[in-house]
């Protein structure tokens, strides 16, 4: 992948400013996400640290989250570009109060998870722009009665939600990510009104141009209930402000690829354009990271170290 990106990117800038990647230098582990904008995020910053700053970089996956912050305590893993913080168990948290794992600062795009209705439906139902509607049962009866949840398993308190606001509603959990985007897909086709757990950034949402349902606004109060899994959650979901983490030990052992990281920030549209690109064009996640590099040099010229 690197010698592709290097004819495609490393021709643009000077010459002396092109690194290879050196079998002498430590490799720089990335954690992956099991999700597309995680894999994004390490495709960018996987060319970008061999190509111009000469360390390896591998790729790995991590799908168990206290597993993963184990391993950026140990040294085993280098840095996490993604991280949600509504996401963050306690246990996983007191890491960082800890110093066992460091923040490098945002990464850009905030995201925020949400109940959401497709723009057509609130073209067609503008009643449908908020929870104080949804109390009347002919509202509700437009969208079913029912919010699509995706799993229980999810820190979603969308049940405690619905019983504190007194909405005739129920959770109907579709089981999967894919089998509420399908669900999204056969409403669009019968324009019928539908609502979801869903967040953004994501393709889905760009896809059917998802609106958030407005909730009351998360007071401390409400977050406070939220985080010890209380059941008076009444209020909607925080915003989420990603931000990239890394093992204490990343600023010794690679001082510029730590640089270059804390600089490494994205815009929401800039990951919303790359999961529509991947999710729903088909692009595989290394060409769309070589992608928005040609397009960006600007941008991530920035991050290097001086």
């Amino acid at each position: 992948m690197a010698l592709a990106v290097l004819v495609a990117v490393g021709c643009s800038g000077s010459g002396d400013d092109t690194a290879t990647s050196s079998p002498f230098k430590p490799v720089i582990r990335l954690a992956v996400n099991d999700w597309t904008a995680s894999a994004l995020d390490v495709a960018i910053a996987e060319q970008l640290i061999e190509l111009r700053l000469g360390y390896p970089v591998e790729p790995t996956r991590s799908d168990d989250a206290t597993a993963m912050y184990r391993d950026l305590a140990a040294g085993r893993l280098d840095a996490v570009l993604e991280v949600w913080p509504s996401t963050l168990a306690d246990h996983d948290a007191r890491t960082f109060d800890r110093g066992q794992v460091v923040r490098l600062g945002p990464l850009g795009p905030v995201g925020q998870v949400g109940w959401y209705v497709p723009r057509y439906a609130l073209d067609d139902h503008p009643e449908l722009a908020s929870w104080e509607s949804l109390r009347t049962p002919a509202t509700a009866d437009l969208v079913g009665g029912a919010l699509v949840g995706i799993d229980p398993s999810y820190r979603q308190y969308d049940e405690d939600i619905i019983r504190n606001l007194g909405l005739p509603l129920t959770v109907d959990y579709s089981g999967s990510e894919e089998e509420t985007a399908a669900r999204l897909e056969r409403a669009a086709a019968a324009r019928q009104p539908i609502l979801v757990y869903w967040w953004v950034p994501t393709a889905v949402a760009a896809t059917f141009d998802l609106v958030k349902v407005a909730l009351p606004p998360p007071t401390e109060a409400c977050q406070a209930e939220a985080a010890t899994g209380g059941p008076g959650v009444n209020c909607d979901y925080p915003p989420d402000e990603l931000f990239k983490a890394a093992s204490p030990g990343l600023e010794a052992k690679a001082p510029s690829v730590a640089a270059f990281l804390t600089a490494f920030t994205l815009s929401t549209e800039d990951q919303q354009a790359m999961l529509q690109s991947v999710e729903r064009d088909g692009l595989s996640i290394n060409a769309a990271a070589t992608a928005w590099i040609e397009a960006n040099e600007d941008t991530w010229q920035a991050w290097l170290p001086a």
